[in-house]
């Protein structure tokens, strides 16, 4: 039961970011006052699997004087890597469980960094290095306050599996004992995804593509489905801590897919930040403002305690 739900959620997943990126393409249309994807299929439905086709049927590309291996293996290692946070997903029916599930989600986004650093690397072109040096700064800059964010609320529930959330909004959401950490937190997620209006990774204009300018076919494919997995996961994840986690009905997707759109609604809005004030925001501001609520917070938890 255990790999038949495994598979069938990864399945589900892959399907998702096809219409994932369907609805990026549609919505920043719409933003841009053009159509976007309305051609292949009915009113564009088919345009992510023709892409998809396309990508994967293309010649595969490699820089003469790349490390070969790990140029090869780099996107497969981000994909498995994506592929193993989705076990996390907190099944209500007795499947598996994780007790210890933000310790796991903590170290796979600490591993995460390697595949972003090992493919810009290894590529031998001076682009993709600076990109992925650039990503590894920021995704190991605001992992700290995003840790923070995630311990403040952790307190409440008393252990660190995701399940305690799904019983504890029961009657209220986080989101309304601190609204600046869950700002904090949204912004927190779009900086780690390396999404607009933190996407330095990817500067167009002084980097081309960034860490992955040097792939093509397959391997640039993989790095695709790896991002948007972990946006998808990110936007579950914010709706499992702050909004409710009612995961036994229809709302908790719809907010899933609210928090979605409001990734790409940024993305097609904001301009791109300065990277020092990147820098300045995790550590003048987000880790302070964390930290003081992890302190506040444990204070409130002792008093209660004491009282009783």
């Amino acid at each position: 039961m255990f790999i038949i739900g495994y598979l069938f959620i990864l399945v589900c997943i892959l399907i998702s970011v096809a219409f994932v990126t369907l609805l990026e393409r549609k919505v920043l249309g719409y933003i841009q006052l053009r159509k976007g994807p309305n051609k292949l299929g009915f009113m564009g439905l088919l345009q992510p699997f023709a892409d998809g086709l396309k990508l994967f049927l293309k010649e595969q590309t490699y820089p003469f004087m790349s490390n070969f291996i790990i140029y090869y293996l780099s996107p497969v290692f981000m994909l498995m890597l994506s592929f193993i946070m989705w076990s996390l997903y907190p099944f209500l029916v007795n499947m598996y469980s994780f007790n210890y599930g933000f310790l796991f989600f903590m170290c796979c986004t600490g591993v995460g960094v390697y595949g972003v650093m090992l493919s810009g690397w290894s590529s031998n072109s001076n682009y993709s290095l600076l990109g992925g040096l650039r990503a590894v700064a920021q995704t190991i800059s605001y992992e700290v306050s995003m840790a923070l964010i995630m311990l403040c609320f952790l307190i409440f529930t008393f252990g660190f599996s995701f399940f305690g959330f799904y019983y504890y909004q029961s009657f209220m959401w986080f989101m309304f004992m601190s609204i600046p950490l869950f700002f904090c937190w949204l912004s927190s997620c779009l900086a780690e995804t390396n999404r607009s209006p933190f996407d330095f990774a990817e500067g167009e204009s002084e980097l081309v593509s960034g860490f992955n300018v040097e792939y093509s076919s397959g391997g640039f494919a993989f790095i695709f489905l790896s991002e948007y997995m972990n946006i998808i996961f990110m936007s579950m994840l914010s709706v499992i801590l702050f909004l409710g986690c009612d995961l036994d009905s229809l709302m908790f997707y719809f907010k899933l897919v609210m928090i979605i759109f409001w990734f790409i609604w940024v993305r097609g809005t904001l301009p791109r930040f300065r990277y020092d004030k990147l820098m300045y925001l995790t550590w003048k501001l987000f880790l302070p403002l964390s930290l003081n609520s992890l302190l506040l917070f444990m204070g409130l938890l002792l008093c209660h305690l004491m009282g009783n």
